[in-house]
């Protein structure tokens, strides 16, 4: 059975803590518990209340500051759900602590924070695992898969579409700013983008139009079309914005032998693949039958720490789509492409 070393004991469940306890914390802490090898032994927040709350919710103790959390001898890891901007300073913290770390993405508001992140956890040894929980849904799960199967041949081209309305019409201060948040881009599309990346591999170019639309009160573009030259020779297009009037969720891969094609990927929708010589097979996404995503990417977290086996979402891929964010943000400020 797996095991983590606390001190030369040896423990086989491992006691994770959670240092943010908005939505997304408590939706992450939620599923922790679910694990077998995992237990949840601290919350905090930098508002009391919300702690306390998240406390009685999860059935772990409030503790009054990270350092305090960090400072528990039952602690081998955290869970960070701060706001981006935070992602830094607690991810360097939690390291020189010595402690494991599953930060939510995006991985930080920049690239040079991801770097400074990247070479904290290297230096303390310890593992750095990056949030992006999309690639554990059963839509995107099974296109993966699928392209990895060679189902459709090496990927040409890929568009992704991600609108809506509303989005904008944050409830905190911090998701309007580009700099605390990364922006539309990396504070929703860091999904849309990693996907990007596992079917057709690093980007090495970017080209966008974009601009700010409506009376939205964020300070970056709420309008993107984002080109994107892939090292594999692929091409694609992403579509981001959250000042439509309708919304839509939707993809479309083309292969050398293949293609296929999603709409409404978070349910009700369906998957086509057709073959250039064959026939097309449509996978309603609801019939799609794999572990719940949060639990699934905790639970690779926890195996990997215990382990001592390679993150299972590198910071090497959380720096990535940051930095496809970032020259998108750049190209469309300076209208020219952006070589990565």
């Amino acid at each position: 059975e797996a095991a983590v070393d606390r001190g030369g004991d040896i423990v086989s469940k491992l006691g994770v803590g959670l240092i943010g306890c908005g939505g997304m914390g408590r939706s992450l802490a939620s599923q922790l518990i679910t694990l077998e090898n995992a237990t949840l032994v601290g919350v905090t927040d930098s508002v009391a209340e919300t702690a306390t709350k998240a406390s009685v919710e999860l059935g772990a103790p409030a503790v009054g500051s990270v350092d305090e959390l960090l400072a528990r001898d039952d602690l081998d890891a955290v869970l960070i759900a701060a706001p981006p901007f935070q992602h830094r300073p607690l991810t360097e913290q939690a390291a020189a602590a010595g402690k494991h770390i599953f930060v939510e993405k995006p991985m930080a508001a920049n690239t040079g924070d991801c770097d400074a992140m990247a070479a904290a956890a290297e230096e303390a040894g310890v593992l750095l695992q990056v949030g992006q929980v999309l690639r554990f849904y059963p839509c995107w799960w099974r296109i993966i898969d699928l392209v990895n199967s060679g189902a459709i041949g090496k990927p040409n081209g890929i568009i992704v579409t991600r609108i809506g309305g509303g989005w904008g019409q944050w409830s905190v201060d911090w998701r309007n700013s580009l700099e605390k948040s990364g922006g539309l881009l990396m504070e929703v599309n860091a999904h849309e983008i990693d996907f990007m990346c596992q079917i057709c591999g690093d980007v090495e170019r970017v080209y966008a139009e974009a601009d700010h639309y409506g009376d939205d009160p964020s300070d970056f573009p709420n309008l993107l079309f984002v080109s994107l030259r892939f090292s594999s020779g692929a091409v694609g297009l992403l579509h981001s914005s959250q000042v439509s009037a309708l919304n839509e969720l939707s993809g479309k891969i083309q292969g050398e032998t293949g293609a296929i094609f999603y709409d409404s990927g978070f349910g009700g929708g369906t998957i086509r693949v057709g073959q250039r010589e064959g026939e097309t097979e449509s996978l309603p996404i609801s019939e799609i039958e794999i572990e719940q995503p949060v639990r699934h990417e905790l639970r690779l977290f926890v195996e990997a720490v215990q382990s001592g086996g390679p993150s299972p979402v590198p910071a090497s891929e959380g720096r990535r789509n940051v930095a496809v964010a970032q020259a998108a943000y750049q190209s469309a400020r300076e209208g020219r492409p952006i070589h990565l």
